[in-house]
């Protein structure tokens, strides 16, 4: 019996996926270390090439551009070729966009380096589109959920390594000069302080694009699951128009869009909370930045933790019921974060974390069921959903640059936004659960 069990969430019809799993389970790791080495790089590029925030924070729209502009295409591609072809095509996109960055660095200018950016995360995007409903097709539809939560256990693994990478690789080993002290600088030495901290800020990115190359060369010699439209006919417009006249893949999509805003919000602007909660205790802001970016690394293990917790729930529990719990709970976590004004609010902030694990995977599991061929259309909408954390994160900050409303830090009313993020989250649960 047990080793039924074993087979049934990496088994079909007598045919075990356990290594196209880890193989393609990898590529989970891969773009969520490229998500979080780069979180941190807009800070370093403003300071590195005398920038401002503004100038710098252009890293990530070339990031969120690639996702938002190759979703379609991807999903395009997969639906003539297979999902394979997505798959090597995306690492190869990723690797080029990495290594780009050494002929980005010889130019000494900054936009070169959007450009990389924004073709690696092309690749991301051909990655996350192929992979997701990949793992789907890895076993019986009745656990798909349950694994591609498995699966996507495995990225925050990713962020915490690129997290890491970012600290200790890139911003530990850049000089130390702060912004003011390079603008007092001459031309010569100031392009001298370039080069030198370019140099260290492209050799992570080399180093993850040869990794890639070498998973690239696994993948295609490697024997994998079969799956691609036999006919090789492709209906753009007519395929959208029925996948979008479904409610459940409809409101999934919306769904996912405030997931990944309520994410981004809750990930970004924990710095902020922290700093200012830490600041009003009388640490000064370099410090209370430091100790806040620790409890950022705790959510994230958090998170990384209860999506293994999560995993193995789905057993017992429908993937809907368990995501509306979480949601709510998540609602509940959030008031607290708004209405605390102590450690406690932080506290609620990195827990809330541990109800987000589940959410990305499961929303993106149930609107996806029984879409057969169509869910190569339906991936690219909820990658496309992605866009949330772009759209939502600056009218945080613009609340949170108030300072004060009515007498409560507007950090703390800010997380106003990711509360009703997850209000929708959790109406989507109830209804997902409802349909069955």
């Amino acid at each position: 019996m047990e080793k039924k069990n074993r087979q049934t969430i990496l088994s079909k019809d007598g045919v075990s996926y356990l290594i196209p799993f880890i193989l393609i389970t990898s590529c989970f790791a891969l773009w969520g270390f490229a998500n979080d080495i780069t979180n941190p790089m807009v800070k370093a590029f403003s300071k590195i090439f005398r920038m401002s925030v503004t100038d710098g924070a252009l890293v990530q729209v070339a990031f969120y551009g690639g996702y938002f502009a190759m979703a379609f295409p991807a999903a395009l591609f997969i639906r003539k070729y297979s999902y394979k072809a997505g798959i090597l095509l995306g690492l190869g996109l990723y690797a080029i966009g990495a290594l780009l960055f050494f002929p980005a660095k010889m130019t000494g200018q900054y936009y070169p380096f959007l450009l990389a950016y924004f073709i690696l995360t092309c690749g991301l995007s051909f990655l996350e589109t192929s992979a997701n409903p990949y793992i789907l097709t890895m076993g019986s539809e009745e656990t798909a959920t349950r694994r591609l939560n498995l699966a996507q256990a495995f990225n925050p693994i990713g962020s915490l390594l690129g997290m890491y990478v970012a600290m200790n690789f890139i911003q530990a080993k850049l000089n130390p000069m702060d912004t003011a002290e390079r603008a007092g600088l001459s031309n010569e030495e100031f392009e001298l302080l370039k080069q030198s901290d370019l140099g260290i800020l492209i050799a992570p990115y080399l180093i993850i694009g040869i990794v890639i190359a070498i998973i690239f060369l696994v993948i295609l010699f490697a024997k994998m699951p079969k799956s691609s439209d036999d006919s090789g006919k492709v209906s753009f417009l007519s395929t959208l128009k029925r996948i979008f006249s479904i409610s459940n893949y409809r409101e999934g999509v919306i769904a996912q869009f405030f997931y990944v805003g309520a994410q981004i919000m809750c990930w970004t602007f924990i710095i902020q909370y922290g700093t200012r909660l830490f600041m009003s205790n009388g640490m000064e802001e370099k410090a209370a930045e430091i100790l806040s970016q620790k409890y950022n690394i705790i959510a994230m293990i958090l998170f990384c933790c209860s999506r293994f917790i999560c995993t193995f729930i789905l057993k017992y529990v429908k993937p809907g019921k368990l995501l509306a719990v979480l949601a709510i709970a998540a609602c509940c976590l959030t008031c607290g974060v708004i209405l605390l004004q102590d450690i406690w609010g932080l506290y609620c902030l990195v827990a809330v974390s541990g109800c987000m694990s589940l959410m990305f995977p499961t929303i993106y599991g149930i609107a996806l069921k029984g879409m057969g061929e169509d869910s190569k259309f339906g991936a690219a909408g909820l990658i496309m959903a992605i866009l949330g954390g772009s759209v939502m994160p600056p009218v945080q900050a613009a609340i949170i640059d108030m300072g004060t409303i009515a007498n409560m830090p507007a950090v703390n009313i800010s997380f106003i936004l990711p509360l009703i993020c997850f209000v929708v989250i959790s109406i989507y649960g109830y209804r997902s659960n409802k349909r069955g």
